[in-house]
């Protein structure tokens, strides 16, 4: 398949089923989409998509990969959550950070 524009790909991985990928960037995409996905790979430098998230890693074994992706299209999928600060609100908190921390050095002019 070519390669997809962002927000088609978006499109794309929102109404899918599973995706597999070999990609660190989908890994953490698919888990904040609540998509089952399957990282095609020995390791992975993301581990909270696995470990709270819908990433499961699947090594390079075509029958494990076959095993697993067989479990999520039967609807197993492993239970999981949108990790705790993937809320998109990063940037709300560090500002709040930012202001607190001049109030308290007096930094901070009205």
């Amino acid at each position: 398949m070519e390669p997809l524009g962002y927000f088609d790909f978006m499109c794309a991985t929102m109404n899918a089923k599973l995706v597999m990928t070999d990609s660190g960037g989908i890994q953490e995409e698919t888990t904040v989409l609540k998509v089952p996905c399957l990282t095609i790979r020995e390791n992975t430098e993301r581990p909270i998509t696995i470990t709270e998230g819908s990433n499961v890693l699947v090594g390079t074994s075509t029958s494990k990969i076959i095993k697993e992706a067989d479990k999520v299209l039967k609807g197993k999928v492993k239970k999981y959550r949108t990790p705790k600060y993937w809320d998109g609100k990063a940037s709300e908190r560090i500002v709040n950070k930012l202001v607190s921390l001049h109030k308290k050095k007096g930094l901070l002019r009205k």
